[in-house]
């Protein structure tokens, strides 16, 4: 019988058929009073994509964009259910599908970290606490919108005499121009390679924007280390494009800021691999963070 796994980000969603292993691709999250249909829409050009065909055992899906209002849940999940001829969908958060993918034991903290950013923490007990998730207005610390938006006011600054001088600034991109756009926030994020290149390079104002954002994720993994029992180690995995695009150049900052407790490890997979695990096993830890539709 066939199972689905499905990571739904905000630059990219992307689809998994098991056992045979075809993937697929669509449009990631974007807000918008029609963001849910766009979703669906999105899962069905990624199956075609798979050559999906039959009924389907199981759907896990982990949603960037989570429908948070009450019982739009349970309705996305029928919808899904339909769409893909499904007997069973379990629909999460992303930071779930991170967590159980980077983390196959199901204790410690993992940070998800793309266009957005979020922490999940979870006790050897099963209790668990998420941090930040709060978007890009109001959250995301040390996200790649974070990085991405804090380099395009330094170029700002900079064009404008206010700022010290930078080669941010060498861009062609008039980030006023970006407030038009219907992908402002997947757009402002894809500046965030341009912030690392020009911190490589030895750019101060660049350097300096990369330590602030590894201070932001240190600050949320000690905020998440400090929820957990006891005094012992703690693993702590950092998942997601920012960290698979920066390695090290990130990671030695955040490391460096980290509490005593905070381990940081490899982590055992992705996303997607995360969703693998629950469209396959059971929700173990994770199942008071999901919503399980059967037909």
């Amino acid at each position: 019988m066939t199972q689905i796994a499905i990571d739904g980000g905000q630059s990219a969603l992307r689809l998994r058929v098991l056992p045979s292993g075809r993937t697929g691709a669509g449009p990631g999250y974007t807000h918008g009073p029609d963001a849910l249909q766009k979703l669906l829409d999105a899962i069905g050009a990624a199956a075609a994509e798979a050559q999906l065909t039959g009924p389907v055992e199981v759907v896990a899906l982990g949603l960037t964009g989570y429908p948070q209002a009450p019982g739009a849940a349970e309705r996305f999940a029928a919808e899904v259910s339909t769409l893909l001829d499904a007997d069973e969908v379990r629909l999460t958060q992303d930071m779930v599908t991170a967590h159980a993918g980077a983390l196959p034991d199901g204790y410690g903290v993992v940070v998800a970290a793309g266009t957005g950013l979020v922490c999940l923490a979870v006790d050897r007990d099963g209790t668990w606490r998420k941090l930040d998730g709060h978007g890009y207005l109001f959250g995301d610390a040390g996200s790649a919108f974070a990085i991405g938006r804090a380099g395009l006011v330094a170029v700002q600054r900079a064009r404008d005499g206010r700022g010290p001088a930078t080669k941010l600034a060498d861009t062609s991109l008039d980030p006023v121009t970006l407030y038009r756009s219907l992908t402002l926030v997947d757009d402002v994020a894809r500046f965030a390679p341009e912030v690392l290149r020009c911190a490589a390079e030895g750019d101060p104002v660049a350097n300096e924007l990369l330590v602030r954002a590894a201070t932001d994720i240190a600050e949320t993994i000690d905020a998440a280390v400090a929820q957990l029992a006891g005094e012992g180690a703690v693993p702590v995995a950092c998942v997601g494009g920012l960290f698979e695009g920066a390695g090290e150049q990130l990671l030695t900052p955040v490391r460096a800021a980290l509490p005593a407790r905070a381990r940081l490890i490899p982590a055992a997979g992705n996303s997607l691999d995360g969703a693998e695990r629950l469209a396959t096993g059971s929700t173990g830890p994770y199942a008071d963070l999901i919503v399980i539709h059967r037909r």
